[in-house]
């Protein structure tokens, strides 16, 4: 047999992550499949099919066509991972469920004896109620659009202490919107949502907010791909991988994002940046000068501050949604609060700090003849604020541009809290048996779902020249788009 088929299959898949994160593990020919309702029954019958993870809205439909079932996936009533093996037959796999206990467990949230709602009911809610319930759940409540519980009486759950999100609501490109107002759970002390794109959604956002904690869902990405793997290729990956990649995929997919007063060197220091790290550098302002059609000034002169302003929030809010990018801002970018989660939802956050005195004020309408004492005690706790980091920019543009890279590079990984250490509860969770229909062990299996404990070091694989070798996207996996399977492709048996 030739060439064997791996790769995602699922219907719209233009946000996923997956192939470079399957490229670093060592498949370097990942591929994204998108499919039809109609066409899925002949692609699976394919006999070169060497293994599949599955998405959105295949999960459940997919378990028809496997020849095998593993004892988990059936429990759960989901498979998200499909293996051809040797003796031709089609073998369903749970991967999700190994993904999820880790997600859970480095951002700390804990379920035994607590009251969980899971918004959705398709294959990844049927996974995470599994899971919340073989973790020890004393509820599990799932939230479908009708039914028994739904959003129209969330009241009757405002006792919940954890909520997991399994829904595509406030995925990308639909930035923004939430499922649920946390505020009306205020018992709630754990937030887990398995969108990955924006890395905050709306959900997370509120919940950063209010204190709560909580994760995206690229650490369960991570996990159920490398168990995924492990299925594909029939070998143990180390459990250190999952750290590796999750730190270097954030990094690749943080934007930079840089605030200040005007005149504070952003754009200066931006074009270091962007040479430093070979990133894409979006001027907002630029772009909104493009889109209105005349320059800055004119726009002040025609409409006054509050016409830029929305078109200033309508800028930042596209530009932010974006991944991997090096975004310059206006310098009152953060007099609108909604700027706020526009730029921290997939950023890092840097504050160019600048003498008042060096502050040049040609071209800028708000600083000719402005106070810029007055300006500076009216922005900066809005700076404080919106800022991740502040950097001082009184030296020389490179200087500060390394200073940013090397900070970026230390911190835009992913920083697992402090009750992650050995011996939090949880640390170290050893899955054993199946999952019974009931939620309990039996069966005499031994599943590995993951091994935690103990902190994370990162160590940047980058440094100030922005020279990322050995990283993620140097391992076999480069940056472009993965190759889709087309139709002609997915006929071809």
């Amino acid at each position: 047999m030739g060439e064997k088929v791996y790769g995602l299959l699922g219907r719209k898949l233009g946000h996923s992550w997956s192939a470079p994160i399957h490229a670093a593990l060592g498949c370097a020919d990942y591929r994204l499949i998108e499919l039809e309702p109609e066409e899925l029954g002949a692609f699976l019958a394919r006999e070169d099919i060497g293994g599949l993870n599955v998405t959105i809205p295949y999960k459940r439909d997919v378990m028809a066509y496997c020849d095998v079932l593993d004892p988990m996936a059936e429990a759960i009533g989901s498979v998200n991972t499909l293996v051809r093996r040797a003796d031709g037959k089609l073998y369903g796999y749970n991967t999700d469920a190994a993904g999820f206990c880790f997600m859970a467990q480095r951002a700390g949230i804990g379920f035994a004896g607590k009251k969980t709602l899971v918004l959705g009911s398709g294959g990844a809610s049927r996974t995470a109620a599994a899971c919340a319930k073989r973790l020890g759940a004393r509820e599990v409540v799932v939230i479908s659009r009708s039914g028994e519980n739904n959003y129209t009486n969330l009241g009757r759950h405002a006792d919940a202490e954890r909520i997991v999100n399994t829904t595509p609501v406030g995925m990308y490109p639909n930035n923004g919107a939430a499922a649920v107002d946390l505020t009306a759970f205020p018992a709630c002390a754990g937030v887990l949502d398995l969108i990955y794109n924006p890395r905050r959604t709306a959900l997370l956002l509120q919940a950063e907010e209010l204190g709560i904690p909580c994760s995206d869902g690229l650490p369960m990405l991570v996990a159920q791909a490398k168990a995924a793997e492990e299925h594909f290729f029939d070998r143990l990956i180390a459990d250190s991988e999952n750290e590796r990649i999750l730190a270097q995929l954030r990094r690749e997919m943080t934007n930079l994002v840089l605030i200040g007063m005007p005149g504070s060197g952003k754009s200066t220091v931006g074009a270091a940046l962007a040479a430093l790290t070979g990133r894409e550098a979006i001027d907002i302002d630029a772009r909104i000068a493009e889109k209105a059609g005349c320059s800055i000034p004119e726009i002040f002169a025609k409409g006054g501050e509050a016409a830029f302003r929305a078109l200033e929030r309508e800028a930042t809010a596209a530009c932010g949604a974006l991944s991997g990018k090096l975004l310059l801002t206006g310098g009152g970018v953060v007099k609108t609060p909604e700027n706020y989660a526009a730029l921290h939802q997939n950023g890092r956050i840097y504050q160019l700090l600048r003498p008042l005195e060096l502050l040049p004020t040609d071209g800028r309408p708000l600083s000719q003849g402005a106070d810029l004492a007055a300006m500076w005690a009216e922005r900066a706790p809005l700076y404080e604020r919106f800022r991740d980091a502040a950097i001082d920019n009184s030296g020389t543009v490179e200087q500060t541009a390394q200073a940013i890279w090397r900070d970026f590079c230390e911190h835009s990984g992913d920083e697992r809290p402090e009750s992650e250490h050995a011996g939090h509860p949880g640390a170290g969770y050893l899955w054993k048996g199946d999952l019974s229909p009931a939620g309990e062990a039996g069966g005499g299996h031994l599943r590995r779902a993951w091994r935690g404990g103990g902190g994370l070091s990162v160590q940047p694989r980058g440094g100030p020249g922005g020279q990322n070798s050995g990283g993620l996207w140097g391992q076999g996996c480069h940056r472009h788009q993965p190759r889709r399977l087309y139709a002609h492709e997915r006929r071809a048996a």
